[in-house]
């Protein structure tokens, strides 16, 4: 197997980082890729606002998890936790004992590439893995690289490649600490890493997150999940504001409560239970034995106490699970929109998505009937706000 090493501060890791990590495992033919956060690097002194070592790591792990390839690509603590300088020799020896048989590469950035012959027991990290150095701009592709990688096989016995990207991004994470403390930068980081830094404040922005712009709003929520629910969120989004015009709502809180219904999707039990306890939400029996119930009602905190949403908006996520009796136009275009957005596939679907179009109601009540129906195969308790939901449209002719 083909294992590669990425390390470095990652201070904060971009969209250049994800590219090279990308491209270096078609062109390596790399079956796992690790970044490695340094904890204290030996090699520069971290800026005296860089965020702590843990935060840096909570940043890579939602880069590395955008590339949607969690099967291939971990993050490793390794650095993070350990103490005094993190020598790259130290990181390589420990997964060349944990990975015994198998090929590893090094990678690096050009400009560490050319001063390998200065870091620390150098003969060591050559013996150890292969070096792949990343030519991110054309002045990298001199012969500079080429003269670079003879001396340190012959010095080192090396092997050593330089891999030329085809995408540059022309920016460092220097030059992206400066335009975030000036509202700038964003394009430049994935929409998750970017919702983190706002939310948690770092690189000194100052963000408001009770007047959040909908773009920063939506990095925000982001950040909160796995990236492989990303592609849902926007979804319902869409959905909700295309309904939200049909049939005459706010669009802008239909937008609102689509980008965070789901923020709280991947608490754990305990978490919801402490968020609830804190916001005095009360619970039943049920809803607290059930994360999907839960998130519901923790979205909907979140949506008012954090983020400072309107009323409106806090309650289409509230009810965006199970529905309820009597719903409002914004919670049945929420429902709806969970259930059908354009990224779900099940039979019925299709039905379903046109029938929201010519009657809301109607589609909310084939959208509760799917929901018991299938909760009934799976076993399931039906909450009863659920069953109240299809009965209140039943009652009053809407339900048919």
């Amino acid at each position: 197997m083909k294992i590669g090493i990425y390390g470095g501060t990652f201070n904060p890791p971009h969209l250049g980082h994800l590219v090279s990590a990308r491209f270096a495992m078609d062109h390596l033919g790399l079956d796992r890729l690790i970044f490695v956060p340094a904890g204290d690097p030996p090699h520069k002194e971290l800026p005296r606002n860089a965020p702590p070592a843990q935060t840096r790591l909570e940043l890579v792990k939602l880069a590395a998890d955008s590339l949607l390839l969690r099967e291939k690509i971990e993050v490793s603590d390794l650095e993070v936790r350990r103490e005094g300088k993190s020598y790259t020799a130290d990181t390589l020896r420990v997964f060349r004992e944990r990975y015994p048989g198998d090929e590893l590469w090094l990678l690096m950035g050009a400009d560490m590439f050319l001063t390998l012959q200065n870091w620390k027991r150098p003969e060591e990290i050559c013996s150890l893995a292969h070096l792949a150095a990343f030519a991110r701009t054309e002045r990298d592709t001199g012969e500079m690289l080429e003269i670079q990688g003879k001396y340190l096989d012959k010095a080192f016995g090396a092997r050593s490649v330089v891999i030329q990207l085809p995408q540059i991004i022309p920016v460092s994470s220097t030059q992206i600490r400066e335009m975030l403390a000036e509202g700038e930068g964003r394009k430049y980081l994935p929409p998750a890493v970017y919702g983190y830094i706002l939310r948690n404040k770092l690189y000194g922005t100052h963000a408001d997150l009770r007047a959040l712009s909908d773009s920063d709003l939506r990095a925000c929520s982001l950040s909160m999940v796995y990236a492989k629910r990303h592609a849902h969120i926007l979804g319902v989004e869409e959905e909700a504001v295309k309904l939200a015009r049909r049939w005459g709502g706010d669009e802008t809180g239909a937008r609102r409560a689509g980008i965070l219904h789901d923020c709280t999707k991947y608490w754990t039990r305990e978490e919801h239970l402490a968020c609830c306890e804190a916001y005095g939400m009360a619970l039943d029996p049920q809803e607290r034995e059930n994360e999907k119930l839960l998130h519901a009602k923790t979205g909907a905190l979140l949506a008012r106490h954090l983020f400072g949403e309107k009323e409106a908006v806090c309650q289409a996520i509230l009810w965006h699970t199970t529905g309820k009796a009597d719903m409002s136009l914004l919670e049945k275009i929420i429902y709806i929109a969970d259930y059908m957005e354009p990224n779900r596939a099940f039979d019925g679907v299709e039905k379903l998505r046109k029938l929201a179009y010519t009657d809301l109601d109607r589609a909310v009540a084939l959208g509760l009937r799917m929901s018991i129906e299938d909760l009934k195969r799976r076993g399931c308790v039906i909450h009863g706000d659920t069953q109240g939901a299809l009965d209140w449209l039943i009652q009053y002719g809407k339900g048919n």
